[in-house]
């Protein structure tokens, strides 16, 4: 305050005719600054807060795919795995809206007063699941990673350039576009270093993934790429449009729980059609660990803080934050084997590419 004083007495100004006197023109002024000022420092305190929430979110997500692939074990069904976490993520969901707002429920009236796709997030969210279930035995782990993240940048830039599914608009800029390659770049050398990464929804062994790569066929590479890269935008789409839901809502949780309870409907058509044998067993001589269950809890808080992200950073940067935390969990499993995983060291070419990824991060968010 002491500072703004200063400035703006030593700056020579006109006043106008309806103020008494010279000094009561500067003291709405100093006033006026510092309320600015104040809200632009509070506005920087929120947009961080919003990078680290997407950076938890992130981390989270390949804790939650080692645990869905213990699950996935204990269950025999990848599809009955997922119902299930989507179900405990629906529940968790369903009691933290019912002490928000008080009620599950919602007007009808947003039926005909808003567009369809507000609804559609939670279904985004199973068919790129789904894809990424399909995609592996075509691909391999490491392009079944790199491929969906190619789709969810380049989804998430054009989302923000043109303001779709009413996100905050922000202009696609050069330097924008180069923090994007920086961010897939990172990803490529983190991926590339670490040989072959597990994909995020099904967790397998290194053996099984060499495997499966050399019986890829070749010829159908392409289509399969492009499924992947469509896959990474429909997971960006999904992010946008939880967004967008949360707006109209007033409510970040109740829009996070309508998501997750669709989701839950659209898997229960697809078990139904596919019909897979449900069992649960000991894949071990040990007992079934309790954390194998509280995946759909994970996931519940991945889709929240996205609720929570676009409306304060937009859809690309929000897509970028969460791969940068989603890449660093990865690594800590990893190097600690959290969850049941195999331990395997980070190395520092892995660590070169976060620091890619964040430095691409950065030019995201600065221009």
């Amino acid at each position: 305050m002491a500072g703004i004083f200063k400035i703006v007495m030593k700056i020579k100004l006109d006043y106008p005719d309806d103020f008494h006197d010279y000094f009561s023109y500067r003291l709405v002024l100093i006033l006026t600054c510092d309320r600015l000022l104040g809200q632009d420092k509070e506005m920087r305190e929120y947009s961080m807060l919003a990078i680290l929430v997407g950076l938890a979110i992130g981390i989270g997500l390949p804790m939650q795919t080692s645990i869905n692939s213990r699950l996935r074990t204990s269950v025999g069904s990848p599809f009955g795995a997922s119902l299930i976490s989507f179900a405990v993520g629906t529940l968790f969901l369903a009691i933290m809206t019912l002490i928000d707002v008080h009620t599950l429920g919602f007007s009808t009236t947003l039926f005909t007063s808003q567009p369809v796709w507000i609804w559609l997030g939670g279904l985004l969210g199973v068919v790129y699941l789904t894809g990424n279930i399909l995609l592996f035995p075509k691909l391999g782990s490491v392009q079944t990673v790199i491929m969906p993240v190619l789709g969810q940048i380049l989804a998430g830039l054009l989302i923000d350039n043109f303001g779709w599914f009413d996100s905050p608009q922000s202009t696609l800029t050069m330097t924008r576009f180069l923090g994007a390659i920086l961010v897939l770049a990172g990803v490529i050398i983190t991926v590339a270093a670490q040989g072959w990464l597990e994909q995020r929804h099904n967790r397998i062994t290194e053996t099984a993934e060499k495997d499966t790569a050399t019986d890829t066929d070749q010829s159908g590479l392409g289509i399969w790429r492009a499924l992947g890269v469509v896959a990474g935008m429909l997971s960006a789409m999904q992010t946008a449009v939880n967004g967008h839901l949360g707006r109209v809502l007033g409510s970040t949780v109740h829009a996070a729980f309508v998501s997750f309870l669709v989701g839950t409907l659209g898997l229960i058509v697809i078990v139904l059609v596919l019909r897979p044998q449900f069992k649960l067993i000991r894949p071990t001589k040990t007992p079934n660990p309790w954390w194998m269950w509280i995946g759909g809890m994970i996931g519940a808080l991945y889709v929240l803080g996205n609720v929570y992200l676009v409306p304060v950073v937009g859809t690309g940067l929000a897509v970028v934050i969460v791969l940068v935390g989603l890449m660093a969990g990865s690594l800590m499993i990893d190097q600690f084997g959290w969850f049941a995983s195999k331990k395997n060291p980070i190395s520092g070419v892995q660590l070169m590419g976060l620091l890619v990824m964040i430095v691409g991060v950065a030019l995201i968010r600065v221009f």
